[in-house]
């Protein structure tokens, strides 16, 4: 056993066994300095797809090959070189990379290092091992849940909430209730919720076949008759309608920094907003102006981010709702309040971020052409109106390559969302000509990456800034969706490095999903307040992800509690940490996780 592990057991142990065990873990500490760690993607592999793990030793590698082992029978089944590779990690000077794609038979293995003996993580090569994760996914999703959450079986923010900057009398009541929480805090926005809606509903649209029901309307156990994504779905489309009561008004943000008093669960908060603690908590109005109440301020220049989402959401939920459900009304209230926010957009160009208050973090969004070109094309699909053609194809060669994609650093959720959708959606109706514009457009962004990823170990060509591992997922749709529109595999085996380093091949041999494998090493203290308050685990959440370790130490407010159990995997270049006092590296967030629900879903449904 690992140090790591040993220490990830620590947590769980009684004071009194804890006791004897700190006498005796220097003697594995000492063994684990000078052992090799090899990491994999612990939900396993695909049989036809590349297959790589990477090797970090404190010392180098007395031998030159590795062997793959049938755990159930001991045989090996394959073995190869090591390709050496420059550079080191925190305290590994030597660095390996194992390539094993050419196995390909189905069965439970083991990669094994004779000198210094090292085995790996038990993993399996099949077509399954990506069932029924798609699922997990939703329970995360379902768990943010806000107004009655089937989680807790509670009912919180009953009075949300109090209008500001909206054409009404600021502190005007009006019934925002519903949607979800945006991550370990109670704070919810229409401009992450709103692409997290349009994420599962497009995961829906293209694998319908793996989604099943075992959950009602409420998120209580118990099947409705209606797939749970789909439940889930109409839980975010209702809030959304409640936050645009009027065709020419539209609120964006429940609540802000004033939440980010402590861990508290969402029917105990006691956040005051000037109503009193555990009252009215403010909804801001999109303005498309700058806005702060306190001492920090937006830099707003319009709407058109959040319009262009919100027309994408309800013209796909037009779709669904109409002809997979039958319920015309709902679909046509979807339909009616798509178009009218998306003349909003065209009205005021622009970003709408979030509001701050009394912290100068937020939501830095400065990109929205993108959006627009969405919401055109979805409603193009629904409506046949050319106009909608049109505005999408120009909305797309204004956005053109305007990504995150090559660059080094971004500011905070700047190019969000992560990867264009608008490029993709318009694919579908573009003519030849157009089409293969857009394609340029995402290879171009894809070739940015991987300029990044030639130089780094494990093949990640992603800026570690603040919610690095919402890129990799967005990174890892981008590429899936360029070979659905051309055929062209060249970069699949850069997908797959971007997939599995979020499922543990990564420095820390940590899957970034919050238990994602069900049996692997997940996080155990993600900064949520169901970990302190309930003692349990966000399952299915995707934690925000490593950042470079300048940004780490620049941030406000982040304490460890308790000792780093991987502190021999950081860097001056990048940080992770499995621990409740990292809000940066180790909190779920809701539009990440819903990021990921397409490649679970589609690596699913490729065995059915």
């Amino acid at each position: 056993m690992k140090v790591d592990e040993v220490l990830r057991l620590c947590r769980k142990i009684k004071p009194s066994v804890l006791g004897i065990l700190i006498v005796i873990l220097p003697m594995f500490s000492t063994v684990a300095r000078e052992s090799a760690v090899i990491r994999i993607n612990q939900v396993g592999y695909l049989p036809q797809e590349p297959k790589n793990a990477v090797v970090l030793s404190v010392k180098q590698l007395e031998g030159r090959s590795f062997e793959l082992i049938d755990t159930e029978s001991g045989a090996v089944v394959f073995s190869s070189e090591f390709k050496v590779t420059d550079g080191e990690w925190g305290e590994f000077d030597y660095c390996y990379r194992i390539d094993f794609s050419e196995l390909d038979k189905s069965g439970t293995y083991q990669i094994k290092i004779n000198k210094p003996k090292t085995v790996s993580r038990e993993f399996k090569i099949s077509d399954d091992v990506y069932n029924g994760y798609a699922e997990s996914i939703l329970e995360y999703i379902r768990q943010q849940r806000c107004g009655y959450n089937p989680f807790t079986d509670e009912v919180c923010h009953k009075k949300d909430g109090r209008t500001m900057y909206g054409p009404m009398p600021d502190s005007s009541y009006i019934d925002v209730s519903g949607g979800w929480h945006d991550a370990g805090d109670h704070l919810r926005y229409m401009l992450t919720s709103g692409n997290t809606i349009c994420r599962i509903l497009f995961a829906y649209q293209e694998n319908k076949a793996i989604f099943v029901d075992n959950f009602n309307d409420l998120g209580q156990p118990g099947a409705n008759g209606i797939a749970d994504i789909l439940d889930e779905i109409k839980w975010g489309l209702e809030w959304m309608l409640k936050m645009h009561p009027a065709a020419d008004r539209l609120f964006h943000q429940v609540a802000d920094d004033r939440d980010h008093v402590g861990f508290k669960l969402p029917h105990l908060d006691t956040a005051d907003y000037g109503w009193g603690p555990g009252s009215y908590r403010v909804v801001y109005y999109a303005n498309g102006k700058p806005q702060g109440l306190f001492k920090y301020q937006n830099t707003s220049t319009g709407v058109a981010n959040l319009a262009g989402r919100y027309a994408a959401a309800m013209a796909m939920g037009y779709r669904v709702w109409k002809e997979d459900l039958g319920d015309e009304d709902f679909a046509n209230r979807c339909l009616k309040a798509g178009q009218e926010v998306y003349e909003m957009g065209l009205r005021q160009p622009g970003c709408q971020e979030g509001t701050p208050c009394r912290s100068p973090y937020r939501y830095s969004e400065n990109t929205w052409a993108d959006d627009m070109e969405w919401g055109a094309a979805e409603l193009y699909k629904v409506t046949q109106n050319s106009k909608y053609l049109q505005d999408a194809k120009n909305f797309a060669k204004l956005i053109n390559t305007n990504s995150w994609m090559g660059r080094d650093t971004a500011s905070h959720y700047e190019c969000y969302p992560f990867m264009n959708m608008g490029h993709y959606a318009l694919f579908e109706v573009a003519d030849k000509a157009f089409q293969d514009t857009l394609i340029g457009y995402y290879k171009a962004q894809i070739e940015g990456v991987k300029v990044r990823a030639d130089q780094n170990l494990f093949n990640i060509g992603i800026p570690f800034i603040w919610c690095s591992n919402n890129l990799a997922a967005a990174f890892v749709t981008q590429c899936l969706l360029y070979e659905k529109m051309t055929g062209d595999t060249r970069y699949h085996a850069l997908m797959v490095a971007h997939r599995d380093w979020l499922l543990g091949n990564n420095p820390w041999g940590v899957s970034q999903f919050v238990g994602i494998p069900k049996d692997g090493v997940t996080p155990l203290h993600p900064h949520t307040p169901m970990i302190p308050h309930l003692n349990r685990l966000p399952i299915g959440g995707l934690n925000d992800g490593p950042v470079y370790t300048s940004i780490y130490n620049s941030l406000k407010g982040i304490r460890l509690y308790e000792e780093d159990e991987y502190a021999r995997f950081q860097s001056d270049y990048v940080v992770f940490h499995d621990d409740l006092g990292d809000y940066s590296t180790n909190e779920p967030t809701l539009d990440g996780t819903a990021e990921a629900i397409y490649f679970f879903s589609l690596f699913a449904n490729l065995n059915h």
